[in-house]
């Protein structure tokens, strides 16, 4: 697909398309990163890091499992 590029203040922007941005897992105010490799631009989102409180937040009855049981030590556990 075919894109062009615009002025923007004074920069350039690139519209991407919808479905590309689907496929890509982007959206509006995802961070990207934008590299050049061998002569090609490159752009990727940034992995976000969670925080304990947001992995925490997440939890839910539902998918919350039972305890679990290691039974007895084994391997070099048992020494």
């Amino acid at each position: 697909m075919r894109a062009t590029v615009r002025k923007w203040g004074n920069s350039l922007a690139l519209r991407i398309p919808a479905g590309i941005a689907e496929d890509a897992h982007l959206s509006d105010g995802t961070e990207v990163d934008v590299a050049v490799d061998r002569g090609r631009l490159v752009v990727h989102a940034v992995p976000h890091e969670l925080s304990l409180e947001a992995l925490l937040a997440e939890i839910t009855r539902h998918n919350l499992h039972g305890e679990q049981d290691a039974d007895a030590a084994r391997g070099a556990e048992a020494w």
